[in-house]
């Protein structure tokens, strides 16, 4: 019979070895059109057909048999295709028996195992009396095969439970490495265990002495009354022992049931106190709601539950009624006490002014509140800011003092330093992004925290002053009710009178709170007489800008909240001075500190080389001083009425100046770094961008670097700082208003390319001198002689060796910074010609040979190197070679030819680098 699809064929399996019972993947070809096609399933052998189940004509999955074979293959037969074939084989595992309390990650198959109580099997004790570890000491699994085991012991295990237990198979396996003496102290748990399990079967029988006693006396008792009374009296005598019985229980029962109903009638009584509670639970928790309402500031629901209290329970007779009520009272005197506390010594908005003295005037308090608020507040102002004062001063020269509750939403950033410490890394040409994270925390300098806690004071006190005293010219205070406008009008007629008192209290407070300021961060402002009332602080070291920026911000405030009242101008303008001297103040100081960070910079230079040569020194650099500026722009800036910073001439110069020394700063630190000895910089941190595309990798490799690569990066550094950075900081100096820009560029600059030829120099002895150094003894080595020599075979090898010299001051240069190769390259081919032609010019004779000789090898060396050929290094070579006696026969020019032909050739790859294209093929 044709079959009209192919045979199937298994082309995988997953896993593809496993144990007996393992689960199976099995993928392929033509593996059936469905479950009935499926006939025939083996695994190395055993038919497998009862657990497949097929998926598709291409997947079938099922569980592996207990095959007796090790490996084999997997064979599908099906209606459709018939026997199939298979390209892939199955390894069978043997299982690795597990212990009874041994963790598996599998079932342990237990079919084997029997209850001793069924009689079956008695060699094999239960699960719970086999212990996993009889010996009772550290088992070590040893490394023999298993095969080897089976061979030496036949027919035997290593099983414990089992009939056939070889006790050497069992050593051998788990105590192969096992020393005599813990062999030693095994032998003596196992006696351990065999006494433990005939003490326990004693101890059983010890424990149920007391029982089998009473019931063999029992059982003696009965026999004796059935041999003497016959078997009606035992059966009388056991009948009224269960009445006995009965009645015991009866009376316990009572006596349960008895305390359960004791319990109800507790909480009987106890619910009908509840619901005398719940009825005047208003007058009961009215000492306790008061109390509560008042730490609220809920003063009106207090005032309305007083009165409905005292209209209740004023003339009650019920002592319980009588006892609250007065605690009432209590409660409400306070509330007098404290309202008029709140009213005249606490600060207040006028809002809560105006409820305290409708609160006192329901509450039926005796006197004028009004006025008395108007005049306690002016001297609580004035005795609280001075109080401040003193107490801060105080504590200032007790123990230093922080205060990290202010609120830093203004300008108050951290310093450069720190900002750009938390910065993972620096895009360079990247826009500044000034910021502040939420998460810093600040400890506020003494003098700070005082200034902030005036202005907070003034700012809180003296507007809600200034509208009190309005509301109470104008009689807004009593205008609620018809039964106070008699009050009203002598509030107005009072107020009249008092106009020029109370102008001269404001300016009073004003000139406190200028000097007192000045008193704390401006010191020498204040005159030889006002410096003992008003100043008296420890300047241990002064406030950096971050703290003078905030003090500015806090005193703005201020100014612009007392801009609001209809307070005189010329009582104002010497706050507006005060701001302008902390602004001028600000400034200095924060370039000061900013020239301090600048100089810390060169512990923070990693060494962190990028694809042009540069570290993040030069960004690290603007950054800085761009975050400076950043914390100066609310000090820059100029509010409604505030004058320019830079309007006095002596402000301009000093900005300038100090701008110039936070350049120059910089610049002293770069060549620090440049020209440090090797053993003082700390090279435990270097590393390069690995994004450098670079061909050399010479810098890559090595985790220090020379002084020559430190002068080569600081080259680059001062290279990118002329071409970006000043320009940069230029910009930023002009977007911020200073003056004299154009100064401070300008030395700047100078002072740059000085430092740039000083390290240029550096370097180019370093690399030129021994290069240089070379060429003489290499001439003349072995003895050599101008005036006899043979015919030149070719280049010698010093000048080889010199140019090989030169491609590694190429590749150092190159892979640092590509832009300096012509700078680098050009110096030190001036410095070989120089060198070449003096030597040359020191021959007092060349022979013909010699001639020859000394022309190819000046040739040679001039043309490797003509890509990097200066005017002084061409008129170098030609000196050299007028120095020459001149070639007369074409013989000796083609000579000469085609020994710089077999030298180029030669050296071809070598002399790559000095090619033209050579950059654009290296950076393909």
């Amino acid at each position: 019979m044709s079959r009209g699809r192919q045979p199937p064929l298994v082309t995988g399996i997953s896993p593809n070895e496993g144990i007996s019972w393992t689960k199976v993947t099995i993928r392929g070809e033509n593996l059936g059109t469905g479950p009935a096609d499926l006939i025939g399933l083996t695994i190395c052998g055993h038919n497998c057909l009862l657990t497949a189940e097929w998926m598709s004509a291409s997947k079938i999955v099922c569980r592996v048999g207990q095959a007796k074979n090790d490996k084999g293959d997997i064979i599908v037969t099906t209606k459709s295709g018939g026997k199939g074939t298979s390209t892939v084989s199955f390894k069978l595992l043997k299982p690795e028996k597990i212990g009874i309390l041994d963790q598996s990650a599998v079932w342990v198959d237990e079919m084997n195992y029997y209850d001793m109580r069924t009689d079956r099997n008695k060699g094999i004790p239960p699960l719970s009396l086999r212990p996993a570890n009889p010996l009772g000491i550290e088992i070590d699994k040893s490394r023999f095969p298993q095969k080897d085991l089976e061979a030496l012991f036949p027919g035997m295990s290593a099983d414990f439970t089992s009939e056939n237990f070889s006790a050497a198979w069992y050593l051998i396996e788990n105590h192969s490495t096992t020393s005599f003496d813990q062999l030693k102290m095994a032998v003596v748990n196992l006696k351990k265990q065999a006494n433990k399990k005939n003490e326990g079967s004693l101890a059983y029988v010890k424990g149920g002495l007391s029982t089998f006693f009473e019931a063999q006396d029992a059982l003696s008792a009965i026999h004796q009354k059935l041999e003497a009374d016959g078997t009606e009296k035992v059966e009388g005598s056991m009948t009224q022992k269960l009445e006995n019985v009965l009645n015991r229980a009866s009376n316990t029962a009572d006596t349960l049931f008895q305390e359960v109903l004791g319990r109800k009638d507790k909480a009987d009584s106890t619910r009908n106190a509840l619901n005398v509670l719940q009825r005047f639970k208003f007058l009961f928790n009215l000492p306790l709601n008061i109390e509560r309402n008042i730490q609220k500031g809920d003063y009106d629901v207090v005032i309305n539950d007083y009165e409905k209290a005292k209209s209740l329970f004023g003339k009650t007779e019920v002592q319980v009624f009588k006892k609250y009520y007065a605690e009432v009272e209590t409660r409400i005197e306070a509330l007098r006490e404290l309202l008029l506390d709140k009213l005249l010594e606490t600060p207040s908005t006028l809002h809560d002014q105006k409820r305290y003295i409708r609160y006192l005037s329901d509450l039926h308090a005796s006197g004028d509140p009004a006025w008395q608020c108007i005049g306690a507040q002016h001297q609580w102002i004035l005795q609280l800011m001075h109080n401040c004062k003193e107490s801060y001063v105080k504590e200032q020269k007790g123990k230093d003092m922080f205060f990290p509750m202010l609120d830093f939403d203004s300008d108050v950033r951290p310093s450069p330093i720190g900002h750009l410490s938390q910065t993972a890394s620096l895009k360079r040409g990247s826009s500044f992004q000034s910021g502040r994270d939420d998460a810093w925390r600040y400890k506020a300098p003494q003098q700070v925290v005082f200034v902030d806690k005036l202005t907070k004071l003034v700012v809180s006190q003296l507007p809600n002053f200034w509208k009190l005293w309005v509301s109470y010219v104008n009689g807004s205070l009593f205008s609620e009710t018809a039964e106070k406008s008699g009050q009203m009008e002598r509030s107005k007629k009072n107020a009249r009178q008092r106009q020029n008192d109370f102008k001269k209290m404001i300016q009073e407070v004003m000139h406190s709170l200028v000097k007192l300021i000045r008193g704390a961060l401006l010191p020498f402002s204040l005159r030889e007489g006002e410096s003992r009332q008003y100043g008296g602080w420890e300047l241990k070291s002064e406030l950096s800008g971050q703290w003078l920026t905030h003090v500015i911000q806090t005193v703005r405030l201020s100014s612009e909240s007392l801009t609001a009242l209809e307070i005189p101008n010329d009582m104002l303008q010497i706050i507006q001075d005060l701001i302008l001297d902390l602004r001028v103040r600000c400034i200095i100081v924060t370039l000061q500190h900013t020239s301090e960070d600048i100089k810390r910079l060169a512990e923070k230079e990693d060494w962190v080389v990028d694809n042009e040569g540069l570290t993040s020194l030069p960004s690290q650099f603007e950054q800085c001083i761009v975050y400076s500026l950043q914390s100066l722009k609310t000090v820059l800036d100029c509010k409604p009425g505030e004058a320019s910073v830079f309007q006095q001439q002596k402000t301009q110069e000093d900005v300038c100046q100090l701008s110039i020394g936070i350049v120059q700063v910089f610049i002293d630190c770069l060549e620090q770094l440049s020209t440090k000895p090797d053993g003082d910089i700390d090279t435990a941190h270097l590393s390069v961008d690995v994004s450098s595309p670079d061909l050399f990798g010479s810098i890559h490799e090595d985790s220090s670097l020379s002084s020559e690569q430190r002068l080569l990066i600081a080259l680059s550094n001062c290279r990118y700082l002329e071409r970006h950075t000043f320009l940069n900081i230029a910009e930023h100096f002009e977007k911020h208003g200073f003056q004299g820009v154009e100064k401070i560029t300008q030395v700047s600059m100078e002072s740059l390319k000085e430092l740039d030829q000083r390290l240029f120099e550096m370097y180019i002895e370093a690399k030129a001198d021994p290069i240089v150094g070379s060429l003489e003894p290499g001439i003349y080595a072995g003895y050599f002689d101008w005036k006899d020599c043979l015919v030149p075979a070719g280049v010698r090898n010093y000048l080889k060796e010199a140019l090989v010299n030169i491609i590694a001051v190429h590749a150092e240069v190159f892979t640092i910074s590509k832009d300096l190769v012509p700078r680098v390259m050009s110096r030190i081919v001036e410095a070989v010609s120089e060198e070449l032609s003096r030597l040359m010019q020191c021959v007092s004779f060349f022979s013909k040979n010699g001639a020859l000789q000394a022309r190819l090898e000046i040739c040679a060396l001039r043309d490797t190197v003509a890509i990097y050929l200066t005017p002084e290094s061409n008129s170098s070579f030609k000196q050299a070679l007028e120095a020459l006696p001149q070639l007369s026969s074409g013989t000796d020019k083609k000579l000469l030819e085609e020994l710089l032909n077999k030298f180029k050739s030669s050296m071809h790859l070598q002399l790559t680098c000095f090619q033209a294209s050579s950059s654009a093929m290296m950076k393909t």
